[in-house]
């Protein structure tokens, strides 16, 4: 299993339009290094999986069970799993890293 990895030197994955992730999993969790682009949009969606982040940089709103709050700085959110939630980025854009648990198979 791989242990190390670079994000300078991953492929990043299109997750939707201006919103790439590059990705880093091991057996029970998952690693999402999200750059979205000035305004992009991650739609409404929901999933099993656990999933929490923290801001890299820039400003994001992130919508959970229908309440919106603005996040930057070093800020970290949690995403219970099954609970619908989006994400808009602000006007510069915005860098966040994700974990989940379990991994997303279809990440992988």
């Amino acid at each position: 299993m791989r242990r190390i990895w670079k994000p300078y030197e991953m492929p990043s994955r299109r997750l939707v339009p201006g919103v790439t992730a590059k990705i880093a999993s091991g057996e029970k969790m998952m690693f999402s290094l999200v750059t979205l682009e000035p305004d992009a949009a991650v739609p409404e969606h929901s999933h099993p999986h656990e999933q929490m982040g923290m801001m890299i940089s820039g400003i994001m709103e992130l919508t959970v069970a229908g309440k919106a709050q603005v996040l930057s700085g070093n800020e970290i959110y949690l995403i219970p799993g099954g609970v619908p939630h989006k994400a808009v980025a602000g006007p510069a854009g915005a860098v966040a890293l994700d974990a989940f648990a379990p991994p997303r198979e279809e990440y992988k």
